[in-house]
Parts: C-alpha cells; sequence; structure tokens
C-alpha cells in the first residue's frame, strides 16, 4: 500500500506551470503544494499534469474548483480537514487517473460526484467518516481498477451490486470498517475482481452464495473476522483462488483448493497437528507424566509418615489430587495429539466444539482453581501458626474439612459455569485446540471475556499476593523471634534455609502466574499477542505448580525424608542381620514428629526444659511451628 502515494517525479527541472503559489514546488507540468498551510485550492495553470496538496488545512471541496484543469492526472488531497465535498467538485478532470482523498473527514459521498472521472483508476479514501456508499457513489468509473475504503465506518454494503458502474474494478478493499454483513447480490457485477480485502469487519454470518460471482478473485481476506457459520460450499465457486487469509488456521479446512492459506498455526496448533512443534508434544507426554507420578507417589506414600498432624496431610493429598487432574488434562491432549497426527484441520473445528473438548477445559479450570485455593490456605495455615502461635486459630479436624470441601466446591462451579450457559460464554473452552480460555485476544464472547478476566485477575492474582504477602511475614516473624533469643549464628544458618525454601515455593507461583497475569492486562489494553506465545503459558509455564507441588510440599520435607531415611536404615539392618544370621530385624516404633530435624535435634531436647523466658519460649514454639509445616 505505501506504493500507491506518488511523490512528485519529473523528467525536467524547469517549471512549465505558468502559475503557482511562491511556496509550491514546481518540477515540468507537476506541482507540490505540501505543508504551506493552505485553506483552500489554489488557482494555478490549467496545463498541471500532478497536483499535491497534501497536509494543508483544506476543510471543503467546492463545486468545480478542478474545472479548468482538464490535463490533471493525480490529484493528492490527503492529510488535510475535508468535511464536505460538493456534487460538482470533480467535474471536468476528465484526464484524471489517480486520486488520493485519504486520512480526511469525509462523511459522505453524493450519487455522481465522480460522474466525469471516466478515466480514473486509482480512488484512495482510506481513514476517512464514511458511513454509508451506493453504486450511484461510484457512477461513471467505468475505468476504475483500484477501490481503496479502508478505515472507515462502514457498517453494511449496497443490497445491490456495488460493481454496477465498475465493470472493470480488480481490487476492493473494505478492511477496518464495521461491515456487520454481506448480502447476496453484493459483488453479482464484480466478475472481474481479483482481490478482495475483507479484514477486520464485524462479520460473523456469511451466505452460501455471497462470493459465488467472484469467479477471477485471485486473493482473498478474511483475517480477523468470526465467521460462525462458515462452510465449504461459501468457497468452491472460488476456483481461481490462489490465497485466503483467515482469523483462524481452522478455518484453512474449508478452503481445501487454496494453494495458500494463512495462518497455518496459531502458535499452538497446525494444519496437520494438533501439537504443532516436537518440543511442544515430548513436553506434554513428560509434564503429564511427571505429574501424574509425582502426585499419586505422595498420595500413596503421605499415609506412611506417622505425622501428629493428620489435617495438615489431608491437606496435602487434596492438593495433590487437584495437581493429578493437570497430569490426566495433559495426558488426554497428548492422545487426541496422536489421534489427529498429520489431518488436524480437518477435525479441529469438531474437535474445539465438541462435549470432550468442554469437559477437558473444564478439568484444567478445576485443577488450576482448586490447586490455587488450595496452596492459598495452606500459606495461610503456615502463617497463622508461626506469628500468632499462641492463639487458638488453628483450624480443627472438623473445620478443615469443611474448608476443603469448600474448595472443591468452588473449583467445580468455577469450571463448569461456562458450560451453563451457551449465548453467554459462547464457545468458552474451544478458542484453542488445547481447550485452556485462555482468551489471550479479543473473545468472540464479552462475557466469555470478562469471566475469564475475573477469574485470573480476580481470583488467582488475589491468591498469589495473599501467598507472597504470607511468606514474606512468616520470614520477617522468624527473624525478629531469632533477634529476640540472641542466637545468631545459629539462627541466621536456620534462616537462610527457611529463605531458600520460601523463596523456591513463592518463585514457581510466581514463574507460573506472573505471565498469564501479563498476557490478561495485554489482553485487555487489547495489545495482540502471538499465538507462540500463549502456547508456552499454556503447555509449558501453567503445569509447572501441578508438577512441582509434591517435592515442594512433601518429597523435601524434614518427615518425608526422615521416613526415607528409616526405611533405607531397616533394609540395612535387615540385610546385615541376614547375613549373620542372627537376631531378628530391628524396627523401632517411630512417631514422625513433623518439628525438628533429625540431624538438628540436640540430645538436650529429648528431656524436660525449663525455659528462661516468654521470648524463649516463642522462638522454640515458632521454630517448631515453622518445622512442621514448611
Amino acid at each position: 500500500m505505501t506504493s500507491l502515494y506518488p511523490s512528485i517525479v519529473a523528467e525536467t527541472s524547469e517549471c512549465l506551470v505558468g502559475s503557482a503559489p511562491l511556496q509550491c514546488i514546481c518540477q515540468g507540468l507537476e506541482l507540490e503544494c505540501d505543508e504551506i498551510n493552505l485553506r483552500a485550492v489554489p488557482s494555478v495553470s490549467s496545463n498541471v499534469t500532478f497536483m499535491s496538496l497534501k497536509r494543508n488545512l483544506i476543510r471543503k471541496l467546492p463545486p468545480n474548483v478542478f474545472k479548468k484543469y482538464h490535463g490533471l492526472q493525480t490529484l493528492c488531497l490527503q492529510n488535510n480537514k475535508i468535511r464536505s465535498v460538493s456534487v460538482y467538485a470533480f467535474r471536468g478532470l476528465y484526464s484524471l487517473t489517480k486520486l488520493y482523498l485519504s486520512h480526511n473527514k469525509i462523511t459522505l459521498l453524493k450519487p455522481g460526484v465522480f460522474e466525469d472521472l471516466h478515466r480514473l483508476e486509482w480512488l484512495i479514501i482510506e481513514d476517512n467518516h464514511l458511513s454509508r456508499i451506493s453504486p450511484l457513489t461510484f457512477y461513471g468509473l467505468n475505468s476504475l481498477i483500484l477501490l481503496v475504503l479502508m478505515n472507515n465506518v462502514l457498517t453494511r454494503l449496497p443490497d445491490k451490486s456495488l460493481c454496477q458502474h465498475m465493470p472493470r474494478l480488480h481490487w476492493l478493499d473494505f478492511e477496518g470498517n464495521h461491515i456487520h454483513n454481506l448480502r447476496n447480490l453484493t459483488f453479482i457485477s464484480c466478475s472481474n475482481l481479483t482481490v478482495l480485502v475483507m479484514r477486520k469487519n464485524k462479520i460473523n454470518h456469511l451466505s452460501e452464495n455471497t462470493f459465488a460471482p467472484l469467479q477471477k478473485l485471485d486473493e482473498f481476506s478474511l483475517d480477523g473476522i468470526e465467521i460462525s457459520n462458515i462452510q465449504q460450499r461459501m468457497f468452491r465457486p472460488l476456483m481461481n483462488l490462489s490465497y485466503i487469509y483467515f482469523k483462524r488456521f481452522q478455518y484453512c479446512g474449508y478452503a481445501p483448493h487454496v494453494r495458500i492459506c494463512k495462518p497455518n498455526t496459531d502458535g499452538l496448533s497446525s494444519l496437520e497437528d494438533l501439537l504443532a512443534s516436537i518440543i511442544q508434544r515430548v513436553f506434554v507426554w513428560v509434564v503429564s507424566a511427571v505429574t501424574c507420578f509425582g502426585n499419586i507417589f505422595v498420595i500413596c506414600m503421605r499415609p506412611y509418615i506417622r505425622s501428629e498432624n493428620k489435617l495438615h496431610a489431608m491437606s496435602i493429598i487434596s492438593l495433590c489430587c487437584a495437581d493429578c487432574l493437570m497430569g490426566i488434562y495433559l495426558f488426554v491432549i497428548g492422545a487426541f495429539d496422536l489421534k489427529f497426527r498429520g489431518e488436524y484441520n480437518k477435525h479441529a473445528q469438531l474437535w474445539m466444539e465438541s462435549t470432550h473438548c468442554q469437559l477437558l477445559g473444564s478439568l484444567a479450570i478445576l485443577s488450576t482453581e482448586v490447586s490455587v485455593l488450595l496452596l492459598t490456605f495452606l500459606t495461610l495455615e503456615k502463617y497463622i501458626c508461626i506469628v500468632y502461635p499462641f492463639r487458638c486459630l488453628r483450624p480443627g479436624k472438623c473445620r478443615t474439612i469443611t474448608i476443603l470441601i469448600l474448595i472443591w466446591i468452588i473449583g467445580v462451579i468455577v469450571a463448569f459455569i461456562p458450560l451453563s450457559n451457551k449465548e453467554f460464554f459462547k464457545n468458552y473452552y474451544g478458542t484453542n485446540g488445547v481447550c485452556f480460555p485462555l482468551h489471550s485476544e479479543d473473545a468472540e464472547s464479552t462475557g466469555a471475556q470478562i469471566y475469564s478476566v475475573a477469574i485470573f485477575l480476580g481470583i488467582n492474582l488475589a491468591a498469589f499476593l495473599i501467598i507472597v504477602f504470607s511468606y514474606g511475614s512468616m520470614f520477617y516473624s522468624i527473624h525478629q523471634s531469632a533477634i529476640t533469643a540472641n542466637e545468631v549464628q545459629n539462627q541466621v544458618r536456620k534462616e537462610m534455609i527457611l529463605a531458600k525454601r520460601f523463596f523456591f515455593i513463592v518463585f514457581t507461583d510466581a514463574l507460573c502466574w506472573i505471565p498469564i497475569f501479563i498476557l490478561k492486562f495485554l489482553s485487555l489494553l487489547q495489545v495482540e499477542i502471538p499465538g507462540t506465545i500463549t502456547s508456552w503459558v499454556v503447555i509449558f509455564i501453567l503445569p509447572i505448580n501441578s508438577a512441582l507441588n509434591p517435592i515442594l510440599y512433601t518429597l523435601t520435607t524434614r518427615p518425608f525424608k526422615e521416613m526415607i531415611h528409616q526405611f533405607w536404615y531397616n533394609y540395612r539392618q535387615r540385610r546385615s542381620i541376614d547375613s549373620k544370621g542372627s537376631q531378628k530385624t530391628y524396627a523401632p516404633s517411630f512417631i514422625w514428629v513433623e518439628m525438628w530435624p533429625m540431624q538438628e535435634m540436640p540430645s538436650e531436647l529429648m528431656e524436660p526444659v525449663l525455659f528462661a523466658d516468654s521470648s524463649e519460649l516463642s522462638l522454640i514454639s515458632q521454630s517448631t511451628k515453622l518445622n512442621s509445616y514448611s
């Protein structure tokens, strides 16, 4: 499009125009009067062939203002303030071939305004305020080849043939308007059209035979348009079509005969595969295996940790169940990728609208939200026990069970609400091949967009801030207790261990959620986000917590390490006894108290101790609770 806007080009530097304003540049029969604050069209010699009046202050084009310029071939009027164009403004321009009216404020072009422009080939009316046009608007343009009406405010096209008075029209551009439907007769006489650009309009429904007359169409752009009723028969008559551009690559399946269809991927899926890259496929299976194995292992092993704190263990098992659902979700995505391998585009639209995809998306959101709420609950539990160790704020068995049940109920409600009202949420879970409703671009439904923002920037952002604040407060409380107790060297070492643990817990939460928060903020600002970034968030970043939670909350905790040590000790004892053939295996009855680390427990603590003051008692209590919950 940049080549459509000319500048002065003359064969001679000598001015052959008899009279012209002093500020203008004249070469040969070409005149350039740009940016000289003209408020009206100047009067110059009638022999001018090129006139440029760009970036001035012209507000209207009165009748017969160009009437004497019978030899004028190019007229540039872009970047003025033109609002009013008289029906007789262009009378007498019998030789005009190019007319530029871009970047003005024209709201109406009356029928017959171009009546004398029989030789006009290019008409550029980009970025104005045109709200309607009719076939009579273009009466007389028998030679027109290019018509650009992009970035206006057109809401509809004529019911009758648009090309009725433009039989030679080859290029028609309506990009960036507000057109919401197309009639069957709109293009009935546009048989010579080779390029049609309709991108970034508000069309959501097409009639079957709308494009049937466009037998010579070579390039067709529908980019940025959601087509709710898309069908193959809409594009089948366009047998000469070489290039077609859609909003979604899945639509390419409805124009299989077209040589080049774009986009051929959304960064996540491609025409051939649900998961476009080999890295995505491998990562899905690896993370699925790690997540499922890690959480199932913890669920099975947790009962063997004979801990005093059974309620905490119950919360951890509940967290593992939620995270295990994420592993199942990834496993099913991997399975469907295998099923559709090599021919995904044939199944893409049906897959994203299917019940399987809706349920799978619900499962992912259920896992995500329950996990987030459980992590927040566990964090608040630690916070209360460490910052307020002597207050009876810790929930009992009945309250803990109630909270866990309530969290799962909230998760189920959040996950399945979008399935309850199709009119409001549209295809909430079917915006991409992995059925995850990130909605990083303009959603087809305002309701879906609002709901997505409420989840990710409402519930999840609030939970993340609570977790960060709670761990910061816990560390500060422990640090203050250490200062009070005057055990500097020993406490510095313990604080470093705790700081590392807290850092990794907060860091993994941040690594998982901050990219999602950023994407949601950018989508609210209507920033276009590449599909590749979305794929990295959904496939590579979102499952991080589910895979690492078993490690952070169980496998690296002191009781679990002690249990492994005890199993290993018993195993070595058996091997030793079996080899000597002596007494029975020693298996001491040991109650695994989630308090003091085995290697750090001084012998004095095995005996009753009298504490000197309340600060020492506070330190011991807080350290005990911290080891219990971290």
